[in-house]
C-alpha cells in the first residue's frame, strides 16, 4: 500500500510540474484560399456531339445499297 502512494504522490508531483506554466491556446496562422477561376469554355459541350455527327456521317457515307449483281460465270480465271 506505501509502494502505491509513493507513486501516487511522484506522479502527481511530476503532472503539476510539467503543466507549471498554465495551459496557452496554439495560434494557428491561417492562410486565404485562393480559388483559380477559368472562363468557361463555349465549345466544349459542343465536342461530343460533333463527333457523334461525324460517327452517324461516316456510317451513312459509308453505307453501300448498290446492287450490283455479277455473274460467276463471267469471271476471268
Amino acid at each position: 500500500m506505501t509502494k502505491f502512494a509513493t507513486f501516487a504522490l511522484a506522479l502527481g508531483l511530476s503532472a503539476s510540474t510539467a503543466l507549471a506554466g498554465g495551459y496557452v491556446a496554439p495560434v494557428v496562422d491561417v492562410e486565404p484560399v485562393v480559388v483559380d477561376t477559368k472562363p468557361a469554355s463555349t465549345n466544349a459541350g459542343l465536342v461530343v456531339p460533333a463527333l457523334l455527327l461525324l460517327g452517324v456521317i461516316a456510317a451513312v457515307a459509308s453505307d453501300d445499297d448498290d446492287d450490283d449483281t455479277t455473274d460467276d460465270d463471267d469471271v476471268a480465271e
